[in-house]
């Protein structure tokens, strides 16, 4: 729930500074603030998981969602204040007023929610839990509300003066340049953490190498080596998950709040990469568990790579404004783009599904697609072009009916942009 609450404050800032054009100083030191707020989101989580019956660890959370709620209301006052920091579009509206009324309800809607959650908190704690909930699925709730209004209702005119500009509307687009920063940042803090577990833990003592290893450093090493392998297992599948979502990223050219919301699914699952590696790092100290923890690491990869695989599918329903031309049905890089993102949900289900029928083999099967699918990955568009010659040699065996349209393309099938 934290980082989901933390990626829809980070949302909710990425619109805010859709709105701000310029940057003060005071601007500066209010971001700043709201930045120090977030970091305190995972510790206020902890504590209302380490003690949920206790009133003050759900309060503390709530509270600290409410600071960074007001800190961008503070953002919005003082940006309106001063018109010249912001975007040149609402910087020249003549109906000033309304976009600052219309932006402040939009970011003050969860912090009221949990302002509410605050207070049941100190007397009937399990509904702050679902007003919680509602923070974070708030955008699509409201989204539901309006169809569902104008279905009833029917449709209704727009005001003479739109303000529609800041919304959280499931189509509107997102910076796509913060989207791929935020990826890159959970990726690179998912790659530090694997290394910082191996040295936390695979670090020789200086008293064992002397007693047990006789000095040698390099056997006192070795005795660690399931650990190293299933570290360099688990970076390669973080390193190939960022080179798809980097990949994905270079052919569309907008993204919407449904990509958003799948995109921030995907690296809920990335964050769980550091357990799928201490998962592999055990099955030299826990032989009869090794079932379980090829299972566990199997999931956390499949759902990792199918949101990846979700984001690229959305961007295929509107595909002529979130894809560029080459990435498209047809296009000279959409089976290359398919066969990428459908690489790793097809190796995780497959080691998976190991478990269920070869039980006995799995293990063995999980450590060959760790080494199999980089391989792949490095051979991919030489296979995609094999696969795509084949295709056009077995079309070419079906011949057409006369007064058939012969240049017939597969949707598969390279083309140019």
């Amino acid at each position: 729930m934290t980082f989901l609450i933390v990626t829809v404050a980070w949302a909710a800032h990425t619109r805010l500074f859709q709105v701000v054009g310029k940057i003060d100083d005071t601007l500066a030191l209010l971001n700043l603030a709201c930045m120090m707020t977030i970091t305190f989101l995972p510790f206020t989580f902890s504590l209302m998981v380490t003690f949920p019956d206790v009133p003050l660890g759900i309060f503390l959370f709530c509270m600290c969602v409410i600071a960074i709620g007001a800190v961008q209301a503070l953002i919005v006052v003082y940006a309106f204040h001063f018109p010249y920091l912001l975007n040149p579009q609402i910087e020249r509206a003549p109906h000033r007023a309304l976009y600052r009324q219309h932006i402040l309800r939009i970011v003050l809607r969860g912090p009221a929610l949990c302002f509410l959650a605050a207070g049941f908190s100190l007397f009937f704690y399990p509904l702050s839990y679902l007003l919680m909930a509602m923070v974070i699925f708030l955008p699509y709730v409201s989204k539901a509300s309006s169809w569902c209004k104008g279905r009833l209702v029917g449709p209704q005119e727009p005001p003479a003066h739109s303000v529609e500009f800041f919304t959280f509307d499931l189509h509107e687009p997102l910076s796509k340049e913060r989207v791929e920063a935020f990826s890159d940042g959970v990726y690179a803090i998912v790659a530090t953490l694997l290394i910082l577990d191996i040295c936390e833990d695979n670090v020789p003592d200086s008293k064992d190498v002397r007693d047990k290893f006789h000095g040698s450093l390099v056997a006192a090493l070795s005795a660690y080596g399931p650990h190293f392998l299933a570290y360099f297992g688990s970076f390669a599948t973080v390193g190939l998950l960022w080179f798809a979502h980097h990949s994905l990223f270079l052919h569309i050219r907008k993204a919407t709040q449904s990509m958003g919301l799948l995109n921030t699914l995907s690296l809920a699952f990335v964050g769980g990469l550091p357990l799928a590696y201490q998962q592999t790092s055990a099955f030299a100290r826990q032989p009869r568990d090794e079932l379980e923890s090829v299972r566990v690491s199997c999931a956390i990869i499949f759902f990792a790579s199918i949101f990846q695989f979700a984001i690229w599918t959305t961007a295929l329903l509107q595909e002529r404004e979130t894809l560029q031309p080459c990435a498209r049905f047809g296009g000279r890089e959409h089976a290359f783009m398919f066969a990428k993102l459908a690489l790793y949900p097809c190796a995780s289900l497959l080691a998976f599904a190991s478990t269920c029928f070869l039980s006995r083999v799995s293990t063995a099967i999980f450590h060959l697609t760790q080494i199999a699918v980089p391989l792949t990955f490095l051979l991919l568009r030489l296979l995609v072009r094999l696969a795509s010659a084949l295709l056009r040699a077995l079309r070419g065996l079906a011949r057409p009916a006369p007064g058939a349209e012969e240049d017939v393309r597969a949707p598969l099938l390279p083309s140019t942009c």
